[in-house]
């Protein structure tokens, strides 16, 4: 795995995002409208974290996904940055940002899924 520093200077929007929490213009990330087949994996380390079977449109301008490929790969921490109350997703391997969850997904029978809103950035399609 990298170092930070050079993650900073290889990569310096996969730093900003990963490092220090930031969050991609909607739409304008290269997995929001994929249709392929695969594994979603942590661009930082190479951890495997979500499922292309589990990839939805949801019209937010980010890929999101319904669950992690497995529960232990991500990591959830509060966020209240910018005054409001959010569900962070980290990758449990790095501790890399890779965006929030909310509880407002798809149905699934009578149950709504969770909404993993994940930046493209932070991740690497195998």
């Amino acid at each position: 795995m990298k170092t930070d520093t050079q993650l900073e200077l290889e990569n310096p929007e996969l730093y900003h995002i990963a490092r220090e929490g930031g969050t991609e213009r909607a739409f304008s990330g290269k997995y929001v409208d994929e249709k392929k087949d695969g594994m979603y994996n942590c661009a930082v380390c190479g951890a495997p974290l979500f499922s292309s079977d589990t990839k939805f449109d949801s019209g937010t301008g980010w890929p999101s996904f319904t669950d992690p490929a497995v529960k232990d790969a991500v990591t959830l921490h509060d966020d209240t940055k910018f005054g409001i109350r959010r569900t962070e997703v980290r990758c449990a391997t790095c501790g890399a940002h890779l965006g929030h969850v909310f509880p407002d997904g798809p149905m699934k029978g009578d149950k709504v899924c969770d909404r993993y809103c994940i930046n493209s950035t932070s991740l690497e399609l195998k």
